[in-house]
């Protein structure tokens, strides 16, 4: 089967530019290249993901990266409803699409009226044995390798871009005979240190969902506030940020839309703890000491850090994270696809 793999991040500019983007390099026969003005640019663009057909006349395939980003041509004239519009219109084609979206709560809100269409997967973290497969040969006892394993996958909460990160930052110790080639709390220490390779995609993850949501500084604010307290109520929150409850509970539902704090029995916390913890280190008026990484490395691993077992024993499975979703939409015999 023919498939088209379209990263809509990169690609949505203006509708007449994304069109050309679409059709450029397809597999699939074009019928109509021609569109004059932001509103037949995205009609034609609907066109062409519905109807589009292999050479042999088969359905299409789409792959559709960050699917979300088509919002960016809402401030065009005419393009007021897009995603609805797109959603629509692909849940009614006999054409077969796998979207991603880094944004769950916004994904599941959008497609919660086409449910019985869409087929929505979370990433599930990843497994100790996913994470000794990450790892590689350790040279040394298994078992004392089975403990690692499991440490990473703990202090990196089952996120496959952290464990790796500390999967590579040990490599490169035990490539220079480095004496903590198996101290995973050091090594997360040093990525989290202010060129550290986690601290960077917290910085990242932080502006990126932060311009993504409405009242940046007060949303920071609040996510300061849940860096030295976890676990707060809504009017916990709304009395250390001196603001009503009405406006707070607005930021928090903003802060959720853009799934850096959820609310568990009407308590805020992160979604994300290492994300909290380079918020404890990093927003801030200097940068952190080697004190301060230790103290706070050592604050967040301690609780969970993996007890150590009798053999035979099961190790503990980590929690369900809210990681990037991805939908699909189809016949009910397209089976899934991974994306990496």
């Amino acid at each position: 089967m023919s498939a088209q793999c379209i990263d809509i991040e990169r690609t949505a500019t203006t509708p007449e530019r994304f069109y050309r983007a679409a059709i450029d390099r397809s597999p699939f026969p074009v019928t109509d290249a021609s569109a004059s003005g932001a509103r037949a640019a995205f009609d034609v663009t609907l066109d062409f993901f519905s109807t589009s057909r292999t050479g042999a006349g088969e359905p299409a395939m789409f792959l559709l990266d960050e699917f979300l980003e088509l919002r960016t041509f809402e401030s065009f004239p005419g393009l007021r409803r897009v995603l609805y519009d797109f959603v629509e219109r692909i849940a009614a084609s006999g054409n077969r699409f796998v979207l991603t979206s880094r944004y769950v709560a916004r994904a599941l809100r959008l497609l919660r009226d086409h449910s019985a269409r869409f087929e929505v997967i979370q990433m599930p973290p990843l497994t100790i044995e996913d994470t000794l497969d990450i790892l590689g040969p350790t040279g040394g006892n298994p078992k004392d390798a089975e403990y690692l394993a499991r440490t990473v996958l703990a202090l990196a909460d089952g996120r496959p871009s952290y464990v790796r990160a500390i999967a590579e930052e040990l490599q490169t110790l035990r490539e220079h005979g480095g004496p903590g080639s198996a101290d995973a709390m050091s090594a997360l220490a040093a990525l989290l240190s202010l060129d550290g390779r986690i601290a960077k995609q917290c910085f990242f993850c932080y502006e990126l969902r932060l311009h993504r949501a409405r009242g940046y500084g007060a949303l920071k604010a609040i996510l300061e506030i849940l860096g030295e307290d976890e676990g707060l109520t809504l009017t916990e929150i709304s009395h250390r940020l001196q603001r009503t409850p009405g406006s707070t509970k607005d930021y928090l539902s903003w802060l959720e839309d853009v799934d850096l704090v959820a609310a568990r029995q009407k308590r805020y916390s992160f979604t994300d703890p290492l994300l909290r913890v380079w918020v404890r280190l990093h927003c801030r008026a200097s940068a952190p000491s080697e004190d301060d990484l230790a103290r706070e490395v050592h604050r967040y691993a301690v609780p969970r850090l993996p007890q150590t077992t009798e053999p035979g024993t099961p190790p503990p499975t980590p929690a369900p994270q809210s990681e990037p979703a991805f939908a699909m939409a189809g016949s009910p015999s397209s089976g899934i696809i991974e994306i990496d």
